[in-house]
């Protein structure tokens, strides 16, 4: 830790960084939209609901264009996009008229989604190649803000929309996001690999960096690319869905609105625990337990009645929110830190495929019991992917 401390441009990036995925975490809270967007612009609900797949497909999108950007940009340069494209994004939403809804796939999902993507690479590229031998402990923190974020804005989108409406609190939000932006993408840099006393450059000497080229040829980035895709459907499908089905079983809309903050600060946990915990028992033992975790979280759902559709959806956003702090990691494990934007990037095409045709697909099934079923193998298929990985060759 004390390493960590005497790092301090690396600390302010950091720092920056993780204030700045406070508000990039906004894109996760749009299942406390799904009901006043829908009454407000006389939308069907489950076409509202489809803006979650738009934001979560091109988030990833946005990762894979973030990791393309840096070698190009400066890193403070591709943060300040990401958070314009976002602001702005939002901020055209509010002016949708009601005839043209469908634009809102366009304003929040595709554009909001980008640009959180894009700002999302680059905070965790940062904090990965200014803390290489805490690679962890500082993805975890940077990760865990944007968890948090669910928690912080879901209240707030229930007070601005029912006080002032729902268009005026979308320019609201979208002008603290601007001024966030503003204020932070400055400091967000990342470290100068050719100088010889950084930890970023010995960090590269210790092993071979692979090109996204090269990444790409190798079966290790199919297992994980694969894993992430199967590890996020159970929670991509189930997001947008959280408040409604709660009140769907009985739950108040407060219980209800209580329960979406709380996915925020279970998703927040996982972030920084299972790091820790990788950092104990191994990164892919740990991908085991939360990818099977998931297929227990989905199980309960058979069962999913007050307390137990509680537990069953935390066990769920736990173990979900533990994979954006691994699988960053374990892609620098075995492809190299120096390229390890764009790599991420590429492993995130599964996490984009999961949300275009999870939904669809499990959405299909019109038996809610097969869907749990389907919900629960997705977890378990995850597992095998990830047990292949650790069956490889090892860390290359």
């Amino acid at each position: 830790m004390s390493k960590i401390t005497r790092n301090n441009q690396g600390l302010m990036a950091l720092i920056s960084g993780t204030l700045l995925m406070l508000f990039l975490g906004i894109i996760y809270a749009w299942s406390v939209f799904v009901i006043p967007v829908s009454e407000a612009y006389n939308w069907e609900i489950n076409s509202a609901r489809l803006v979650t797949a738009y934001m979560i497909s091109f988030f990833a999108l946005g990762i894979l264009l973030g990791g393309k950007l840096q070698a190009i940009l400066k890193a403070e340069k591709i943060a300040l996009l990401g958070g314009l494209l976002l602001s702005f994004g939002i901020f055209g939403t509010a002016f949708i008229p009601a005839s043209l809804a469908w634009l809102m796939y366009v304003s929040y999902g595709i554009l909001g989604g980008l640009g959180s993507g894009i700002g999302y690479n680059t905070v965790i590229t940062a904090a990965q190649k200014w803390f290489p031998r805490n690679r962890g402990f500082a993805t975890g923190i940077s990760v865990s803000a944007f968890g948090f974020s669910t928690v912080v804005f879901a209240p707030l989108v229930e007070m601005l929309a029912g006080q002032y409406g729902i268009r005026p609190a979308f320019m609201i939000l979208a002008a603290g996001f601007l001024i966030a932006a503003l204020a932070l993408f400055k400091f967000i840099r990342l470290p100068d690999e050719d100088n010889p006393d950084n930890a970023a450059s010995e960090a590269l000497l210790i092993k071979r960096q692979y090109t996204i080229t090269e990444t790409i040829r190798t079966k290790e980035f199919y297992f994980l690319t694969f894993a992430s895709m199967f590890a996020n459907a159970a929670f991509i499908f189930l997001t947008p869905y959280l408040k409604i089905y709660a009140l769907e079983r009985g739950l108040s809309e407060l219980i209800s609105t209580y329960i979406v903050m709380l996915s925020g600060v279970t998703n927040t946990v996982g972030r920084l625990v299972v790091p820790i915990f990788s950092d104990r028992i191994g990164r892919e033992r740990t991908m085991i337990i939360v990818t099977l975790g998931t297929a227990l979280g989905a199980s309960l759902l058979f069962f999913s009645g007050g307390i137990v559709y509680i537990a069953a959806i935390v066990l769920i956003i736990f173990c979900y929110g533990g994979y954006p702090s691994l699988f960053p990691v374990v892609t620098a494990d075995y492809f190299g830190i120096k390229y390890v934007g764009v790599n991420y990037g590429a492993v995130m095409l599964g996490f984009a495929l999961s949300a275009l045709f999870s939904p669809v697909l499990i959405g299909l099934i019109e038996n809610s019991n097969l869907q749990v079923v389907a919900l629960a193998l997705t977890g378990i298929i995850a597992a095998v992917f990830v047990r292949l990985l650790s069956m490889s060759k090892g860390k290359m």
